[in-house]
């Protein structure tokens, strides 16, 4: 039978009364433009992964949000049906999803959306899932 880290947790937290629960429920991604990184802080766990983020014309919003809405395959409508795996939308039409322009991660590259690695995209999109919109926070910083 899998157990969900989630479950994991609280499992731990029960037997050993730990304060293991609180983390776990916390999802925090701090995407760094000017790095083009995405830090991933999940319970105690933490992820550093390169991204693309806007090219030159274009603009990923700065800011706090909350995940608005979820997609495991999205095609861009504005942007000739081009596949978004693993989306997690957070504001507006901007997402985080993932990329087979790997070899352009780490560098401006997007329309305005945070492009991530496939596997990474989908790692951040269960855990998303996981925890909540209401415990999952995206803070964009230049």
């Amino acid at each position: 039978m899998k157990m969900s880290f989630l479950k994991a947790a609280v499992l731990v937290v029960a037997l050993f009364g730990a304060s293991v629960a609180g983390e776990a429920a916390t999802l925090v991604a701090n995407i760094d433009v000017s790095s083009q990184t995405m830090t991933v802080r999940y319970g105690a766990s933490v992820y550093r992964w390169a991204v693309s983020t806007a090219r030159p014309g274009y603009f990923t919003p700065r800011g706090t949000y909350r995940p608005q809405r979820t997609a495991r395959m999205w095609y861009s409508r504005k942007y000739e049906m081009s596949p978004m795996p693993y989306s997690v939308f957070f504001h507006g039409g901007y997402a985080i999803h993932g990329t087979g322009a790997v070899r352009q991660l780490g560098r401006p590259a997007s329309h305005g959306c945070v492009r991530l690695h496939t596997a990474n995209a989908a790692a951040f999109y269960s855990m998303v899932r996981e925890v909540g919109f209401g415990n999952t926070r995206i803070v964009v910083t230049n």
